[in-house]
């Protein structure tokens, strides 16, 4: 067997290989940091695209954020005030029903008739009353003549009191027995929204039954809404609530249509020293009955406004170890990061006390790739709460 021999050319073929790896490397390597997603700038430094918003200087509101509870304004447990058997019931299950409307009906035939009772006893007591009087009228005219006992004159005018008082008696008996009468028809002390019908026509029904209520009405227009704040809150809600009604607004969760308004109505007249907050309520007119007791909703209470603040968007602000931060887009496209001293927030804008000025423009979307001194491109889409700016 002949020994391989390797020609010139031979040797050359690894080395090509080798050569052209290197070249398709360093080329995927700057088309990983090209385009989109980093391209070089003339210089050879990197350049990360990114979206910004300006900060503002604008009037903002003082708000406190809290979650509530829906009540009802008012609440009527409907409860029979005479037993007898159920023979009517005149409402639907969730209707809404208006003051004074008839919910039930009780038999009312034996209540009939013992008011009709009560009428004719106070009738015959009436009568001999009045015969009692006109005799002791009589003897009153003879007993000082001497012509009857003074003894007889006074059983005469006792007998009349005491019928006296049996009337009197027997009006109240009468006066109990038309008020029974009465409560064999039940009707609505509220206008609200019935709840679960617990009775049917047909059952016998006790009075003021604890165990078994008929029905439960809520009044839902208006409707309350109940929170806590944490009591540092107190003294400025105090004080422009003296001064003017506060606007409340609460949003339902998962509810597209936005935000519900209202007025604070309530502060309570102490501190819960188990938690530190005090209870507030807000009254709504909710007259489309979007809310509903029971249900809870994130509130947001406006108590006063604070004029001039300068204000960023959300997205800009970063934490880190030092504190808040935001990395802040200077003239010549490089980033600065600056440390914050931050006032209240909400979903969209924080107000900036320190760190920022009117008219920056601060990073919203891109931070990862960040360090200060690095290139960036301000990219087409803009961040959600911020004003989107382009730069070529």
């Amino acid at each position: 067997m002949k020994p391989l021999v390797v020609s010139g050319s031979s040797r050359l073929l690894p080395l090509m290989w080798i050569a052209l790896t290197l070249v398709l490397a360093q080329g995927c390597s700057r088309d990983a940091t090209g385009g989109k997603a980093g391209a070089d700038d003339p210089r050879g430094k990197m350049v990360v695209p990114v979206t910004v918003g300006t900060v503002v200087q604008k009037d903002v509101p003082v708000q406190v954020r809290a979650i509530g509870n829906v009540e009802a304004s008012a609440r009527v447990v409907i409860k029979a005030q005479v037993a007898g058997e159920l023979t009517g019931v005149h409402f639907r299950e969730g209707q809404v029903v208006q003051k004074g409307d008839l919910l039930f009906t009780i038999d009312p035939r034996p209540f009939e008739a013992r008011l009709k009772q009560a009428e004719a006893n106070l009738a015959r007591s009436r009568a001999q009353l009045q015969n009692a009087r006109k005799q002791m009228d009589r003897y009153g005219s003879v007993v000082k003549k001497g012509y009857v006992a003074e003894d007889q004159y006074d059983q005469v005018a006792a007998n009349a009191a005491a019928l006296d008082a049996t009337v009197r008696a027997e009006e109240a008996a009468v006066e109990q027995a038309r008020l029974e009468f009465r409560y064999t028809t039940i009707r609505s002390p509220i206008s609200g929204s019935t709840g679960n019908l617990k009775l049917d026509a047909g059952n016998v029904i006790k009075a003021n039954d604890n165990d078994q209520p008929m029905v439960t009405i809520n009044q839902i227009s208006p409707v309350h809404v109940v929170f806590s704040v944490p009591e540092q809150h107190l003294p400025e809600i105090q004080r422009h609530m003296a001064a003017r009604a506060l606007p409340v607004s609460v949003t339902i969760p998962g509810d597209p249509k936005g935000p519900v308004t209202g007025e604070l109505s309530f502060l309570d007249n102490q501190v819960d020293s188990t938690t530190g907050t005090i209870q507030l309520k807000g009254t709504f007119p909710n007259e489309d009955r979007k809310l509903w007791p029971g249900q809870f909703v994130s509130v947001v209470v406006t108590i006063s406004e604070e004029l001039g603040m300068v204000v960023a968007p959300s997205q800009a602000v970063q934490s880190g170890q030092q504190g808040a931060y935001a990395y802040v887009v200077k003239p010549d496209m490089t980033v600065e990061l600056r440390s914050l001293v931050l006032g209240q927030a909400n979903d969209q804008e924080v107000v900036v006390k320190k760190g920022v000025a009117k008219g920056e423009r601060v990073v919203t979307e891109g931070h990862l790739r960040l360090a200060p001194g690095v290139r960036v491109k301000v990219s087409e889409a803009g961040a959600a709460g911020a004003s989107a700016e382009v730069k070529p």
